[in-house]
């Protein structure tokens, strides 16, 4: 045996050299398989611990998701995303697989958390797009939230059954439709219209309390769904009017909080369907862990395509959108620290903002319609995932996981640099599409990462995503990219 001294982590493992496509091409590693050594950050240290100013963005997450369709920008990128499936097959992991909305009880608590997480971004996104003259992006949000607004019905009609489901339609798409309306009259400096909405707004808070408390037979009381719904009407609107003061700093720390809040929350659905016993068993500190990692993953996802589109539209939101992906950084890698140690969750930190740097280069190189620099982003994200998969064996113990793990983190790559393609390319019913796939992926790979780390470690995540740690970003210098 020998120390393993690759571009971030230091443990034992047998000499055999293996690369991307090795894995990828043939779904099979060897025992004791690794990287060739390498300089720890071939160069210097690009990393700064703590929060910084300008820049691309560092962030940590557990591991990505498995494509829908391979993206338009090179071959090297589609062939993840068949190879990471039986590569799962081999190493036993599902890596790729949607969470079923009701195969259990815990698996059902977790769903309405992500869909109600999802609604809120979807939420913030459209309400955005509405005080922009752009009715194209506006039209794709308007989609997507709909969509969710559908898929939490369905999901509630499942739980409460189908008379409750259309009850439930009706209250949460009413509080779409005034959200709407607050946002066209911020847009349009209507003040008595902005009133109304408001009032419409915290009276649908009011409704959905009213129909949890009925539905649930008494299980969930009016006056706790009520506050909850009527604190994250507070930030969809409170978003709104920072955004359209373009005080982008405050209104993308809302939307993460809105999105927390709305997440962390869901699981009161659940509880409100189920008996008093099942429903203790969602406070088990094996089902906060898991709801916790899908939150902070979930954001991750969702944070750095709001980074990615920012790069379009300017400085301040750039940076705007870079300072939340810091504190999602900050969030994991807390919750990592507290299940492999400190020292291992800075190798980990430093390792994801390194590889988020390849993704914002590959964005700028979309800004910039630069083929060769998309076609170096690509090939520089396929080196970064062996490095993580690597990690993520080492911290689940199986080393035939860095099989799936590197077809996991490749895929959710795919998504990502897929769908900034189409967004440049207003293409922004895909873009949102290839959103949607990718958290619902994200979210199912964080799921098999959970159970594996249950099994090997003692597990620590905090469940208060923006309240822990200090953050990082890698520093590089910005520049604007001229508006889509």
């Amino acid at each position: 045996m020998e120390i393993f001294r690759g571009r971030r982590f230091d443990y034992k493992m047998t000499s055999f050299e293996f690369t991307h496509a090795d894995i990828m091409v043939s779904g099979w590693v060897p025992d004791g398989a690794r990287r060739p050594a390498a300089p720890l950050w071939r160069g210097h240290m690009r990393l700064r611990l703590g929060l910084v100013g300008l820049v691309t963005v560092g962030l940590v997450a557990a591991a990505g998701c498995t494509s829908s369709k391979p993206s338009s920008g090179s071959q090297s990128q589609s062939t993840p995303t068949t190879s990471a499936q039986s590569a799962g097959e081999h190493a036993g992991m599902d890596m790729g697989a949607t969470p079923a909305l009701d195969s259990s009880p815990q698996q059902r608590a977790l769903s309405f958390d992500q869909l109600f997480g999802q609604n809120a971004l979807m939420s913030v996104r459209l309400s955005r797009d509405l005080l922009t003259p752009e009715p194209d992006p506006r039209q794709a949000s308007l989609n997507g939230l709909q969509t969710s607004n559908q898929n939490l019905s369905k999901l509630v009609a499942s739980s409460y059954g189908g008379p409750e489901g259309s009850r439930f339609q009706g209250v949460w798409e009413r509080q779409t439709s005034d959200l709407s309306a607050y946002a066209d009259a911020v847009a349009k400096q209507d003040t008595a219209a902005k009133s109304k909405a408001r009032n419409a707004l915290l009276a649908d808070a009011k409704a959905f309390g009213d129909w949890l408390a009925s539905a649930s037979k008494g299980k969930v009381d009016a006056a706790s769904a009520t506050a909850v719904v009527k604190a994250h009407v507070q930030d969809l609107m409170a978003q709104v009017d920072a955004y359209a003061a373009k005080d982008y700093g405050q209104a993308y720390k809302l939307e993460r909080q809105a999105y927390e809040r709305l997440f962390s929350n869901g699981v009161m659905l659940a509880k409100g369907s189920v008996g008093p016993k099942i429903a203790a068993g969602y406070d088990a500190p094996t089902e906060k862990l898991r709801a916790a990692f899908a939150m902070l993953l979930g954001e991750h996802m969702e944070m750095i395509i709001e980074a990615q589109r920012a790069t379009f539209a300017g400085q301040e939101q750039f940076k705007a959108a870079a300072a939340q992906v810091n504190a999602n950084t900050a969030a994991i890698t807390q919750g990592m620290a507290g299940i492999v140690g400190p020292q291992q969750a800075k190798e980990f930190q430093a390792a994801w903002a390194e590889h988020v740097n390849g993704l914002m280069a590959y964005t700028a190189a979309v800004a910039d319609t630069n083929t060769d620099a998309k076609t170096k982003a690509v090939d520089e994200l396929n080196q970064l995932a062996v490095d993580l998969a690597v990690y993520f064996s080492h911290v689940v113990k199986n080393q035939q996981a860095v099989v799936p793990l590197t077809g996991a983190v490749t895929a959710h790559d795919t998504h990502l640099t897929d769908q900034v393609d189409a967004f440049a390319a207003k293409d922004y019913a895909k873009a949102q599409q290839l959103e949607n796939a990718g958290y619902q992926q994200m979210l199912g790979v964080s799921d098999t990462l959970v159970n594996a780390i249950q099994r090997s470690v003692k597990a620590g995540l905090p469940v208060g995503g923006s309240q822990t740690g200090g953050g990082s970003m890698a520093h590089k210098p910005y520049r604007p990219y001229a508006k889509r």
